[in-house]
């Protein structure tokens, strides 16, 4: 048996045993991010109106847990964070989410098959998270570069008056502004509709422009908001 399999074995028993002592909680996800921006700023943004609902009202074993980690690297590396964070986590995640854009990735499809042969769900976007923030505001199935969306969100922000400064990447308060006008609902709404002809393992992800399976990931969180949106 070679070093790397003998290696391998070893890690994957240290694993184990330390799964066996972990608390499991039902309601619990880890998400962790390629962005260390913009995405963890929109899913921080959505913790926290959870964390307020929950809080004051309700009993906090209803309030999911919700680890929020924003690496920054590329895809197969966040793979390998994704394996770190649920090896040392506190609990054993229920829910395991990557999310991460195929920008100019050439591995995007690899990626993302990796990610599920390990057991993690993919909210991916093509070309980029921007499509999902655009999708808060309108439909469209226009095969933009990213740099063209930031632009569109740019113009939207000024003209809902979300933002002095248009659109930026790393507000804080991005989630927010955005549920501000009932636009996660609508978001959700608009990625169905886009990807209603999605048909995993016949369709590849990077050739699927524009598209996003980041309204699967919020739709389920947003779920025990238990809200809904009335524009007020």
């Amino acid at each position: 048996m070679g070093s790397d399999d003998l290696f391998k074995k070893r890690h994957a028993k240290r694993r184990k045993k330390e799964h066996d002592f972990k608390e499991t909680k039902p309601d619990s996800f880890l998400i962790v991010t390629e962005g260390t921006r913009t995405e963890p700023n929109y899913f921080s943004g959505l913790k926290r109106r959870m964390e307020e609902k929950y809080g004051s009202t309700v009993d906090i074993q209803e309030m999911p847990e919700i680890d929020i980690r924003g690496e920054g690297m590329a895809t197969e590396r966040l793979i390998e964070a994704a394996d770190i964070y649920v090896s040392q986590g506190k609990v054993m995640y229920q829910n395991v989410w990557l999310v991460f854009d195929k920008d100019d990735f050439l591995d995007f499809d690899e990626a993302i098959e990796e990610g599920h042969k390990r057991g993690y769900r993919v909210a991916w976007s093509n070309q980029s998270f921007e499509y999902w923030l655009f999708l808060h505001f309108s439909y469209s199935d226009s095969d933009l570069h990213r740099h063209e969306w930031i632009k569109k969100l740019g113009e939207l922000f000024n003209a809902y008056g979300l933002s002095k400064n248009g659109y930026s990447k790393n507000m804080e308060d991005l989630y927010d502004k955005l549920d501000s006008i009932c636009g996660v609902e609508t978001a959700i709404g608009n990625a169905k509709r886009r990807m209603a002809g999605f048909v995993e393992g016949r369709d590849k992800p990077s050739e699927y422009s524009p598209g996003t399976m980041v309204h699967i990931l919020v739709e389920q969180l947003h779920s025990y908001l238990k809200e809904i949106c009335n524009g007020s």
